[in-house]
């Protein structure tokens, strides 16, 4: 049963348990009324059988006479009976005894009662007069009030029938409705492959549950669109910047074999084969990187970390590697509140991201002085990392992000282009952005910002 049908029977069914319960409270409230004015009637009946039959002898006969006319009209199936203390019936020309003793007995003993037998309604008095006491008992059958309760009772079970059956449709209505959005993402999570993964979906106005689905769901499509990005640099990359420096090693020994060589020259050839095992070693160190930030996508284990402990841990190695001041930290402002350094992250591959650029601005000037400034406050952290190396061409700001790709400057030094790619899919991965700002031959500025 689809969503909107349940909602429409669901809907449905608790509007009709509580339609029958008003519809009962007004049946019973029409019901006791309409009983309780019949026994009004009835008693009124028997203070006039009273008033006729025991009280004659002491009004004046206009008075007797209106008494009378009152009490004409009989009602359907109605049965007037006096009772002496013998429990025998008087006054009425009918002698048969109608209710037996035990009746008598109870209003005689609780001077007033009524009760229902099958259709008919009964009251019962207890009467002292100079004639003596007698209980007089009066029976009818209320027809129009018993016709009006059916009548109640077939104009309810109408209006509750009408009244389901348009209930249900416009509940199926609201449901469709309620439901469109939905529809809407279907409709667009349906157009999602694998080859298509930067496609995303309509997130609405991003107030409700709906639109914090979509939400959800376009996180979702970031993180396999990224791992599925790194998992097809790896494959398309891995074997080409695999196999370069092999064939060239491979080369380079086969033409050293060829002939005998001088000293110099074989120890040429050594230099020469050594630089591509840096070179390869570089790229296998780099693709191991890049092979654990696609199983980091695809796991997504993170736990909080402490950016400004972190950044003092890179310091520590850095500083071991290179000499005191090496690598200088800088820290702007620090927020009162400690959670609010945390970053919802994996510290191995936070640790891969700030190492990578800090290893390139080494690398890029030369081994000189690098300076980490840290800015934090209630709403942001922001870490800049600065070199005074050959800097960044502004043609190539946006191009250094890309696979394997190596600037007109770099030429001369080793590398695979692969580590501000690394780099910038493990911030992405934590809702982070990079931005950079170089002056050419002068250096670089690298600042990752973070939503605190």
């Amino acid at each position: 049963m689809k969503i909107r049908n349940r909602l429409a029977l669901y809907f449905t069914l608790i509007t009709a348990v509580i339609l029958v319960i008003v519809l009962a409270t007004i049946y019973i409230s029409f019901h006791s009324f309409v009983k309780g004015d019949f026994y009004s009637r009835l008693m009124d009946r028997a203070k006039i059988a009273a008033q006729v039959y025991l009280e004659a002898d002491e009004i004046s006969a206009d008075s007797l006479s209106r008494v009378q006319q009152r009490s004409l009209k009989e009602l359907p199936g109605e049965v007037t009976r006096f009772y002496n203390d013998k429990n025998t019936a008087s006054f009425i020309k009918d002698r048969q005894q109608y209710w037996d003793s035990s009746v008598i007995n109870l209003v005689r003993k609780r001077k007033q009662i009524e009760f229902t037998e099958g259709d008919r309604q009964t009251v019962g008095i207890y009467y002292n007069d100079n004639q003596g006491n007698f209980v007089i008992l009066v029976s009818a059958m209320d027809v129009q009030g018993h016709k009006r309760i059916d009548d109640l009772v077939e104009i309810m079970l109408i209006m509750f029938i009408g009244v389901i059956t348009a209930l249900f449709f416009i509940g199926r209505w609201f449901a469709k409705k309620s439901l469109e959005p939905i529809d809407d993402i279907v409709d667009q999570m349906q157009q999602v492959r694998a080859s298509n993964l930067s496609v995303r979906i309509n997130e609405g106005n991003g107030k409700d549950e709906i639109s914090k689905l979509a939400q959800n769901f376009n996180r979702l499509l970031k993180h396999l669109d990224n791992a599925f990005e790194v998992q097809q640099t790896f494959v398309t990359n891995a074997s080409h910047e695999l196999k370069t420096p092999v064939t060239s090693i491979i080369g380079e020994i086969e033409v050293s074999l060829n002939k005998a060589r001088t000293p110099e020259e074989y120890q040429q050839t050594l230099k020469s084969v050594l630089n591509d095992a840096e070179g390869l070693n570089e790229t296998i160190t780099s693709l191991m990187e890049l092979a654990q930030v696609d199983m980091s996508y695809t796991q997504a284990a993170t736990s909080p970390v402490a950016i400004d402990e972190l950044i003092w841990e890179i310091a520590d190695q850095w500083t071991n590697k290179f000499g005191k001041g090496a690598f200088a930290v800088s820290v702007q402002h620090l927020p009162d509140d400690p959670e609010k350094l945390l970053i919802p992250a994996n510290k191995a591959l936070l640790s891969i991201a700030l190492n990578n650029i800090i290893s390139n601005a080494y690398k890029f000037s030369n081994n000189r002085r690098v300076q980490c400034d840290l800015f934090a406050d209630n709403s942001r952290i922001s870490i800049t990392i600065t070199d005074t190396g050959i800097g960044i061409p502004a043609d190539e700001m946006e191009k250094i992000f890309k696979s394997f790709y190596r600037g007109a400057n770099v030429k001369d030094f080793n590398g695979s282009g692969i580590g501000l790619y690394i780099t910038t899919k493990i911030i992405s991965l934590y809702n982070g952005t990079i931005n950079v700002k170089s002056d050419p031959g002068k250096g670089a500025a690298i600042t990752i910002n973070f939503a605190a």
